[in-house]
């Protein structure tokens, strides 16, 4: 039963996005400029800002890219995937060939040209679904093809880091962060899966799986840390304590990816983390922001990216080991996800306190794509079986 209330569930997502929000986000969320917008208001409509992020226009180029996957409007899709590709392969790259962080409103140029890491990983990734979506075929997807080529070479001549991995910053910062390796790790896989970059693709996510082993996941518990030391060691004092449920289970789906393109042994650890994120939802099985390592909240607050993080996470499960269970935890994950956070408009509220408070004072488009990768997820599994 728990399989087909899940199929059900894959059907009403598509529903969803095909009707509501690629259709929002599509018209409301692009402004006269050449880019995509920052934010909607709470309202679904259009709200301008003066700058917007280089990680937002790559973000929501993926949302089109698997628009396009999916057969929504195919022309309409592939003019929004064209404009997100020329954007991001033209005035978000710095002249060293990484990306910077903030874009100018007309999306013409870096207002903060910041090398970053999390949103190379992002531009990265969005290329290289750009590129699958559009099958390899035509100027775009040349030009996407290119312009990976240049940035994984700029990104090992200026940002790999000595003591493993990659500089976070330019310049290289202290403390070091497992989030940005993480979303590089995710766009290694879609190069991979892309058939671009093989050889560097490969070794990078086999790099950071063994900081992930060793590194990331070294604190009490076995549990994926936040932030280290230059060289990697756990910090000191009580931000070691702290752990995100969201990342916990979003590792779980990375883990899950990772083997399965590989062909290796899945990894221990996504069990571990996928029952510690579990055991840290709150009353109304929403996953919250900040815990310690022993379960009890610091921030009991929940956004939507926490919750398509943990329906990920149990459809990992679900596809690892076929248990029912997972298909129930599936079943809870997607309902928190529709019923509390996602608008029948296509769009999100995308803050609550642990009370249940409304916090969120607009509409962030970053927050599509976890919702549309999420949603893709749960239809990709459903088509399966």
């Amino acid at each position: 039963m728990s399989f087909e209330a899940l199929n059900r569930r894959a059907r009403e997502a598509r529903a969803w996005l095909h009707e509501a929000c690629f259709p929002l986000w599509a018209s409301a969320g692009v402004n006269g400029e050449g880019g995509f917008r920052e934010i909607l208001s709470l309202q679904h409509t259009p709200e301008d800002s003066s700058r917007t992020r280089v990680r937002v226009q790559a973000r929501q180029t993926y949302v089109f890219a698997q628009a396009l996957r999916q057969g929504w409007q195919p022309k309409r899709a592939r003019r929004l995937i064209e404009q997100g590709v020329a954007l991001l392969c033209g005035p978000s790259l710095r002249r060293d060939g990484v990306a910077g962080r903030w874009l100018a409103a007309d999306a013409r140029s870096l207002t903060d040209e910041t090398a970053d890491l999390y949103d190379t990983a992002f531009v990265l990734y969005a290329l290289a679904e750009a590129h699958h979506a559009l099958r390899g075929e035509g100027e775009t997807a040349r030009l996407a093809a290119s312009t990976i080529h240049t940035m994984t070479l700029a990104l090992e001549r200026a940002m790999r880091s000595p003591s493993g991995g990659f500089a976070e910053t330019l310049p290289a910062p202290q403390t070091r962060l497992q989030n940005p390796h993480m979303h590089l790790l995710e766009a290694c896989l879609a190069l991979s899966a892309a058939g671009l970059e093989p050889v560097w693709a490969r070794s990078t996510a086999d790099d950071i799986i063994a900081l992930f082993d060793t590194r990331f996941t070294e604190g009490p518990g076995g549990l994926l840390g936040e932030k280290f030391s230059a060289d990697w060691s756990p910090p000191s004092g009580g931000a070691a304590g702290h752990v995100e449920p969201g990342h916990q289970f979003e590792w779980v789906w990375l883990l899950h990816r990772y083997a399965r393109q590989t062909g290796t042994k899945p990894s221990e650890a996504g069990q571990r983390l996928y029952a510690f994120g579990l055991s840290t939802l709150d009353a109304q099985g929403r996953a919250v922001m900040e815990v310690t390592r022993d379960g009890q909240a610091i921030d009991g607050s929940a956004r939507t990216w926490s919750q398509t993080e943990a329906l990920k996470a149990s459809l990992a499960r679900l596809e690892a080991t076929g248990d029912d269970r997972c298909a129930r935890d599936a079943v809870a994950r997607y309902d928190v996800l529709m019923d509390h956070f996602l608008t029948a408009a296509g769009g999100w509220r995308d803050h609550f306190a642990a009370d249940g408070t409304p916090l969120a004072q607009n509409m962030p488009a970053s927050t599509g794509y976890h919702v549309v990768l999420a949603l893709a997820e749960l239809i990709r599994l459903g088509d399966m079986r």
